[in-house]
């Protein structure tokens, strides 16, 4: 695991959301989008329900790590201290499910 500023993000070749609106903009940056095709969508689009899952249960997880308080508020934090509290935190909701 490391450790990043809370302004960096993991842009990838490979672009995870719910919206087919962004479909446009990820083909213009040759970035491959995986949305959801809609029921009534003759034309079907690549999709991954794997890969859209794993999204999923990742912001699930965020969104548990956000009711603990003491983590949340990531500023004026050392890095090592936030970080060990992270994997304690990380490890009680792994031990409670």
């Amino acid at each position: 695991m490391r450790l990043t500023g809370g302004q960096v993000h993991d842009a990838g070749a490979t672009l995870l959301g719910d919206k087919a609106a962004v479909r446009d903009a990820a083909a213009a940056r040759d970035i491959w989008a995986n949305i959801p095709n809609r029921s009534s969508r003759k034309m079907r689009f690549g999709f991954s329900p794997w890969l859209y899952k794993q999204r999923n249960l990742i912001e699930r997880f965020f969104n548990r790590i956000k009711q603990f308080q003491g983590i949340a508020p990531r500023y004026g934090k050392d890095p090592e201290n936030y970080l060990a509290a992270f994997k304690l935190l990380c490890a009680r909701i792994w031990c409670t499910n």
